[in-house]
């Protein structure tokens, strides 16, 4: 492989590659040796479906998960879906079942043995869910240059990832790329770490904290800055929860926090309108046939009418999700506050702040 990054950036750009390749690739064996709590349990319960698909996933790709939250968002029937870094290809397989025979799961990552494994257990995992033709692929490539490992523009109605963000020092370069593939309407929903501060340049330069995705991690304002600058619609926060260290890791932290948040992003038509509006759930989504939580703010029971702002009307009305609701247009409306801060939500649900309930949907 050439010492000169596949994005230009610089040689120092492709020693991180390097490095992180042989973090997951060589350093890391199993789950187990990771030395934060990133890939504990997610922050909600998982729904019964995404339970049932988990449970028929191969051990030797679960033990090999890195990931710091759930990326599979709702209504994915017949999708046609990229991971970005998709590892041991644990979220490929999960979502490849969901999309049905005929969606489609395309994998990227750049680490050769993870790619040899994900792509060991195709067969497998066709036999097991039914499938005559695979629907699940995994490809060689750089998150930060999607068009080098031949992804074109508009080809995917969603794209997740799950803690991989962190490990580029080219987020936007990522966003961008992200951007360019999804169609219109399309959905990014992703996992990822983030921290309360600015880390040291020192730390920066750590190995260890660079691989567990510390050293990566971005402010959560900077993905808004980032998202805007882009063309997505503001972010979502869906749910967040604290990362914790063990003793090794967290001697050389210090004051840090971090938390593992999943965001929602949106690929919006550019003249689609803006209005304030009553949205009703007219259910039909497999999982979430009696109520929809969208995100930490709002969640959907079926047949009853929601207040909603006009950034979420604006995704419900020109996304996938526009079948499964019915609108109208509210003249007059008192929006509740919006939560965005991950690291207020995550105190919200595990106790250490007041959260009412009424105010924001996801608190559990």
């Amino acid at each position: 492989m050439s010492n000169c990054s596949p994005t230009e950036l610089n040689c120092g750009f492709n020693q991180t590659h390097d490095a992180i390749k042989h973090y997951y690739g060589k350093q890391l064996s199993n789950t187990k040796d990771l030395k934060t709590s990133a890939c504990a349990a997610p922050a909600k319960p998982l729904p019964e479906h995404i339970k049932d698909a988990l449970s028929e996933i191969h051990e030797d790709i679960t033990s090999r998960y890195y990931g710091c939250g759930l990326t599979v968002p709702q209504c994915l029937e017949n999708c046609r879906i990229l991971d970005l870094g998709s590892g041991s290809g644990r979220d490929c397989y999960i979502l490849s079942k969901l999309v049905g025979p005929k969606g489609h799961v395309t994998g990227i990552d750049m680490t050769d043995e993870q790619l040899e494994l994900s792509r060991k257990y195709i067969d497998y995992h066709m036999q097991k869910f039914g499938f005559q033709q695979a629907n699940v692929d995994f490809t060689k490539g750089y998150i930060e240059n999607l068009k080098g490992a031949n992804l074109q523009d508009e080809a995917f109605d969603v794209v997740v990832s799950n803690c991989v963000i962190n490990l580029s020092l080219d987020k936007k370069a990522v966003l961008s790329e992200v951007y360019r593939v999804l169609k219109n309407g399309g959905e990014m929903f992703f996992s990822d770490m983030y921290i309360n501060k600015t880390l040291s340049e020192e730390l920066k330069k750590n190995s260890m904290v660079w691989g567990e995705g510390i050293g990566g991690a971005l402010l959560w304002k900077d993905l808004f800055q980032f998202a805007e600058e882009i063309g997505f619609s503001p972010p979502r926060l869906v749910t967040s929860r604290y990362i914790t260290f063990n003793k090794e890791l967290e001697a050389v932290v210090g004051d840090y926090r971090l938390v593992s948040a999943t965001f929602r992003l949106f690929k919006l038509p550019k003249d689609a309108k803006n209005d304030k509006c009553l949205v009703t759930y007219r259910g039909g989504v497999t999982g979430y046939e009696n109520e929809l939580h969208f995100d930490a703010n709002f969640a959907f029971k079926e047949g009853e009418a929601v207040e909603v702002d006009e950034e979420l009307y604006r995704i419900l009305k020109f996304s996938r999700f526009a079948e499964h609701f019915s609108f109208l247009p509210l003249e007059k409306g008192s929006i509740k506050d919006i939560i965005s801060d991950p690291f207020q939500f995550a105190d919200c649900t595990e106790g250490t702040n007041s959260c009412n309930n009424t105010k924001f949907k996801g608190c559990p």
